[in-house]
Protein backbone atom coordinates (compact mmCIF):
# COMPACT_ATOMS: atom_id res chain seq x y z
CA UNK A 1 0.00 0.00 0.00
CA UNK A 2 2.90 2.33 0.90
CA UNK A 3 4.57 1.42 -2.57
CA UNK A 4 1.85 2.55 -4.70
CA UNK A 5 0.60 5.81 -2.61
CA UNK A 6 4.79 6.79 -3.01
CA UNK A 7 4.42 6.03 -6.97
CA UNK A 8 1.02 8.16 -7.00
CA UNK A 9 3.00 11.17 -5.29
CA UNK A 10 5.80 10.72 -7.34
CA UNK A 11 3.80 10.69 -10.49
CA UNK A 12 2.05 13.87 -9.38
CA UNK A 13 5.21 15.65 -8.37
CA UNK A 14 6.53 14.49 -11.81
CA UNK A 15 3.83 16.07 -13.84
CA UNK A 16 3.36 19.35 -11.22
CA UNK A 17 7.40 19.45 -12.05
CA UNK A 18 6.78 19.93 -15.75
CA UNK A 19 5.14 22.97 -15.63
CA UNK A 20 6.99 25.84 -16.57
CA UNK A 21 4.71 28.43 -14.85
CA UNK A 22 7.27 31.33 -16.72
CA UNK A 23 5.69 29.70 -20.30
CA UNK A 24 2.31 29.58 -18.29
CA UNK A 25 2.40 33.33 -17.79
CA UNK A 26 3.24 34.29 -21.05
CA UNK A 27 1.62 32.06 -23.16
CA UNK A 28 -1.56 31.96 -20.88
CA UNK A 29 -2.38 35.43 -19.26
CA UNK A 30 -3.28 37.34 -22.43
CA UNK A 31 -5.47 34.68 -23.50
CA UNK A 32 -7.41 34.68 -20.65
CA UNK A 33 -7.51 38.10 -19.71
CA UNK A 34 -8.87 38.57 -23.88
CA UNK A 35 -11.54 35.75 -23.14
CA UNK A 36 -13.05 37.49 -19.65
CA UNK A 37 -12.88 41.59 -21.84
CA UNK A 38 -15.33 39.28 -24.45
CA UNK A 39 -17.17 37.54 -21.73
CA UNK A 40 -17.83 40.55 -19.49
CA UNK A 41 -16.71 43.13 -21.42
CA UNK A 42 -15.04 45.20 -18.46
CA UNK A 43 -11.11 46.04 -18.72
CA UNK A 44 -10.99 45.71 -14.71
CA UNK A 45 -13.22 42.74 -14.46
CA UNK A 46 -10.64 41.00 -17.06
CA UNK A 47 -7.60 42.34 -15.11
CA UNK A 48 -8.66 41.09 -11.91
CA UNK A 49 -10.38 37.54 -12.67
CA UNK A 50 -7.01 36.95 -15.13
CA UNK A 51 -4.92 37.35 -11.57
CA UNK A 52 -7.40 34.86 -9.33
CA UNK A 53 -7.27 32.40 -11.92
CA UNK A 54 -3.55 32.28 -11.85
CA UNK A 55 -3.61 32.26 -8.36
CA UNK A 56 -5.95 29.61 -8.39
CA UNK A 57 -4.32 27.93 -10.99
CA UNK A 58 -1.18 27.98 -9.09
CA UNK A 59 -2.59 27.03 -5.53
CA UNK A 60 -4.14 23.77 -7.16
CA UNK A 61 -1.46 23.15 -9.57
CA UNK A 62 -1.39 19.52 -7.61
CA UNK A 63 -4.81 18.59 -9.12
CA UNK A 64 -3.54 19.05 -12.86
CA UNK A 65 -3.51 15.65 -14.47
CA UNK A 66 -1.72 15.79 -17.71
CA UNK A 67 -3.18 12.80 -18.76
CA UNK A 68 -6.87 13.99 -18.49
CA UNK A 69 -6.58 17.29 -20.44
CA UNK A 70 -4.25 19.69 -21.84
CA UNK A 71 -3.13 22.13 -19.55
CA UNK A 72 -5.01 25.17 -21.46
CA UNK A 73 -8.09 22.98 -21.15
CA UNK A 74 -7.81 23.13 -17.30
CA UNK A 75 -6.57 26.41 -16.80
CA UNK A 76 -10.12 27.38 -19.03
CA UNK A 77 -11.95 25.69 -17.09
CA UNK A 78 -11.10 27.05 -13.93
CA UNK A 79 -11.56 30.73 -15.79
CA UNK A 80 -15.05 29.39 -16.91
CA UNK A 81 -16.08 28.75 -13.39
CA UNK A 82 -14.72 32.29 -12.04
CA UNK A 83 -17.19 33.79 -15.04
CA UNK A 84 -19.98 31.89 -13.62
CA UNK A 85 -19.23 32.86 -10.42
CA UNK A 86 -18.55 36.36 -10.99
CA UNK A 87 -21.85 36.73 -12.83
CA UNK A 88 -24.21 35.00 -10.26
CA UNK A 89 -22.72 37.80 -7.91
CA UNK A 90 -23.70 40.40 -10.13
CA UNK A 91 -26.52 39.01 -11.68
CA UNK A 92 -25.63 40.45 -14.94
CA UNK A 93 -24.78 39.76 -18.27
CA UNK A 94 -22.02 42.21 -20.03
CA UNK A 95 -21.30 42.24 -23.87
CA UNK A 96 -18.13 42.57 -25.49
CA UNK A 97 -16.07 45.07 -24.30
CA UNK A 98 -15.00 48.23 -26.17
CA UNK A 99 -12.07 47.80 -28.37
CA UNK A 100 -9.07 50.26 -27.32
CA UNK A 101 -9.16 53.10 -29.93
CA UNK A 102 -5.95 53.33 -32.22
CA UNK A 103 -4.21 56.68 -32.22
CA UNK A 104 -4.25 59.10 -35.80
CA UNK A 105 -7.72 57.97 -36.55
CA UNK A 106 -10.42 60.48 -37.44
CA UNK A 107 -13.12 61.36 -35.40
CA UNK A 108 -15.09 59.76 -38.09
CA UNK A 109 -13.72 56.49 -38.18
CA UNK A 110 -13.74 56.64 -34.58
CA UNK A 111 -17.52 57.39 -34.36
CA UNK A 112 -18.15 54.33 -36.99
CA UNK A 113 -15.68 51.76 -34.70
CA UNK A 114 -17.80 52.40 -31.73
CA UNK A 115 -21.47 51.93 -33.53
CA UNK A 116 -19.92 49.00 -34.75
CA UNK A 117 -18.95 47.82 -31.60
CA UNK A 118 -22.39 49.03 -29.74
CA UNK A 119 -24.03 46.86 -32.54
CA UNK A 120 -22.10 43.73 -32.11
CA UNK A 121 -22.41 43.68 -28.19
CA UNK A 122 -26.35 44.41 -28.63
CA UNK A 123 -26.26 41.18 -31.42
CA UNK A 124 -24.00 39.24 -29.03
CA UNK A 125 -26.12 40.26 -26.05
CA UNK A 126 -28.97 38.22 -27.87
CA UNK A 127 -27.28 35.34 -28.41
CA UNK A 128 -28.26 32.33 -25.82
CA UNK A 129 -25.49 32.42 -22.86
CA UNK A 130 -24.01 28.85 -24.35
CA UNK A 131 -22.96 30.75 -27.73
CA UNK A 132 -21.83 33.41 -26.08
CA UNK A 133 -19.76 31.27 -23.98
CA UNK A 134 -18.47 29.41 -27.00
CA UNK A 135 -17.51 32.53 -29.13
CA UNK A 136 -16.00 33.91 -26.22
CA UNK A 137 -13.30 30.84 -26.16
CA UNK A 138 -13.08 30.92 -29.53
CA UNK A 139 -12.12 34.67 -30.73
CA UNK A 140 -11.41 36.03 -27.12
CA UNK A 141 -9.48 33.25 -25.54
CA UNK A 142 -8.25 32.31 -29.08
CA UNK A 143 -8.92 28.70 -28.54
CA UNK A 144 -9.01 26.32 -31.01
CA UNK A 145 -12.71 23.82 -31.34
CA UNK A 146 -10.70 20.66 -29.39
CA UNK A 147 -10.11 23.09 -26.83
CA UNK A 148 -13.31 24.49 -26.01
CA UNK A 149 -14.74 20.68 -26.14
CA UNK A 150 -12.36 19.86 -23.60
CA UNK A 151 -13.62 22.61 -21.65
CA UNK A 152 -17.15 22.47 -21.90
CA UNK A 153 -17.82 18.79 -22.58
CA UNK A 154 -19.02 19.20 -25.75
CA UNK A 155 -18.03 17.06 -28.30
CA UNK A 156 -15.51 19.12 -30.86
CA UNK A 157 -18.01 18.49 -33.75
CA UNK A 158 -20.88 20.16 -31.91
CA UNK A 159 -18.61 22.90 -30.68
CA UNK A 160 -17.66 23.88 -34.26
CA UNK A 161 -21.60 23.75 -35.24
CA UNK A 162 -22.74 25.56 -32.17
CA UNK A 163 -19.76 27.88 -33.15
CA UNK A 164 -21.10 27.97 -37.13
CA UNK A 165 -24.91 28.59 -36.71
CA UNK A 166 -23.81 31.53 -33.76
CA UNK A 167 -21.95 33.06 -36.19
CA UNK A 168 -24.53 32.81 -39.13
CA UNK A 169 -26.90 34.34 -37.05
CA UNK A 170 -24.76 37.36 -36.17
CA UNK A 171 -24.13 38.04 -39.78
CA UNK A 172 -27.47 38.10 -40.52
CA UNK A 173 -29.10 40.61 -37.20
CA UNK A 174 -25.36 42.78 -38.83
CA UNK A 175 -26.52 42.64 -42.04
CA UNK A 176 -30.17 43.35 -41.01
CA UNK A 177 -29.24 46.24 -38.45
CA UNK A 178 -27.00 47.74 -41.49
Amino acid sequence: MTVQNNAIQKTTTTLVEEIDWDSVVNNELPRLYNYFRYRLGDEAAAQDLTSVVLEKAWLKRHRYRRDRAAFSAWLFAIAKNEVIAYLRKRRISIPISMAEKAPGETAEHILEHSQDLQTLSHLLADLPERERELISLKFGADLNNREISAITGLSESNVGTILSRALQKLREQWEGAG
